[in-house]
């Protein structure tokens, strides 16, 4: 399995996600710059990357321009194909600007950048996982007709809890309607969440928790 990341600019967290995949889970990875379109050496097996920060400066709206690059274009086409896809934080948003997943990413409800670290909870989880946020519009919001859609088609991947993995208003960081942190499409090969997996998968950090995350993902 190969995983190629994409470079935007702007992008701050393409070297925290190539680290967490190359150097803690041994992965081969490929950087790829946003103004390439060549994804000829991927398969349906491999995964691409938007990795967080704020591409082209978060002009417009976060997201809305990185989604016209080349290099977005292939992605698209890759998972139209079936490619699976990833996008953290900042490549969450731009995979709602690009039409690939639904809803979209507004202004935290306190109009104020949050970074700490917070609860998040998959159903077939156990616990909880302790991961970092670091982002000023991580309010996940869409429609009741796509949010009744997300929760019967089981798309919410993850939403914030409390530490033991109880559904929390004041562990809602952002305002995130229903305390969505994460979807995926209905195929389950495109996925997008506002934490930060990639900075908890090594020891040095003191939290594992992230390792969790990708391998939910098949990406262990």
């Amino acid at each position: 399995m190969k995983f190629g990341i994409v470079v935007f600019p702007g992008s701050n967290c393409d070297r925290d996600m190539q680290d967490a995949l190359q150097n803690d889970l041994n992965k081969e990875v490929i950087m790829l710059w946003h103004k390439d379109e060549d994804l000829s050496m991927f398969t349906t097996d491999d995964y691409i990357v938007l990795p967080g920060g704020f591409s082209f400066g978060d002009y417009l709206r976060c997201g809305a321009i990185a989604r016209f690059s080349p290099m977005m274009q292939s992605v698209i086409a890759f998972a139209n194909k079936g490619g699976k896809v990833l996008g953290v934080c900042n490549g969450f948003q731009v995979l709602c600007e690009s039409g690939l997943l639904p809803g979209t990413l507004l202004p935290n409800g306190n109009q104020q950048f949050v970074c700490k670290n917070v609860y998040i909870k998959n159903d077939s989880l156990p616990k909880a996982l302790k991961i970092p946020i670091a982002h000023g519009d991580g309010r996940y919001y869409a429609d009741d007709k796509v949010l009744n859609e997300l929760e019967a088609n089981n798309q919410i991947i993850f939403r914030y809890t409390d530490e033991f993995g109880n559904l929390d208003l004041s562990a809602n960081p952002n305002g995130a309607i229903r305390n969505i942190a994460g979807i995926c499409n209905k195929e389950r090969t495109v996925f997008g969440m506002m934490p930060h997996p990639e900075r908890a998968t090594t020891p040095n950090l003191g939290n594992l928790d992230g390792v969790e995350v990708f391998r939910l993902f098949g990406m262990n």
